[in-house]
């Protein structure tokens, strides 16, 4: 039961290091933290939901295996070609996966009516309109000057 438990914990602080010191993973997080500010603006079935939740997940950990394979790569001294094309496919795994995810997102989330109630509950809270900003400001901080590994 305790390797058990220590493999949640290995995992973990997996996460961390990659949202400490990984910006592209980091702006992943904030792009899917924004999506679900305002996803209770739309009319999703469950399995439209499910779709959400399941593409964010699935580019937030191909982010994490791209930089753990970047990690294990930069380990050595000299990258050979195929070491340098590992890595050069694992972005470009995390590119499919994430331009399909917008492209799905497109689909689902083209609802004019729950863009007008977005501008709706801005026009009837103006006080949220600063919240959003800040909220919108520590995501550019977060993502482009939180703590990087080169730093």
């Amino acid at each position: 039961m305790r390797k058990f438990i220590r493999g949640f914990v290995f995992a973990f602080r997996g996460l961390i290091a990659c949202a400490k010191e990984e910006r592209n993973f980091r702006f992943h997080l904030v792009v899917a933290f924004h999506l679900f500010v305002y996803l209770p603006f739309f009319t999703l079935n469950r399995a439209e939901l499910c779709v959400i939740i399941i593409l964010c997940g699935m580019v937030i950990a191909l982010e994490a295996v791209n930089s753990a394979i970047e990690r294990a790569v930069d380990c050595t001294r000299e990258i050979s070609p195929m070491a340098g094309a590992a890595k050069d496919m694992a972005a470009g795994a995390v590119l499919v996966a994430a331009v399909v995810s917008v492209i799905a997102g497109i689909v689902l989330l083209w609802q004019p009516a729950a863009f007008a109630a977005i501008l709706h509950f801005y026009l009837r809270y103006p006080a949220a309109v600063p919240a959003q900003l800040l909220l919108a400001a520590a995501g550019v901080w977060f993502v482009f000057f939180a703590r990087e590994k080169n730093q």
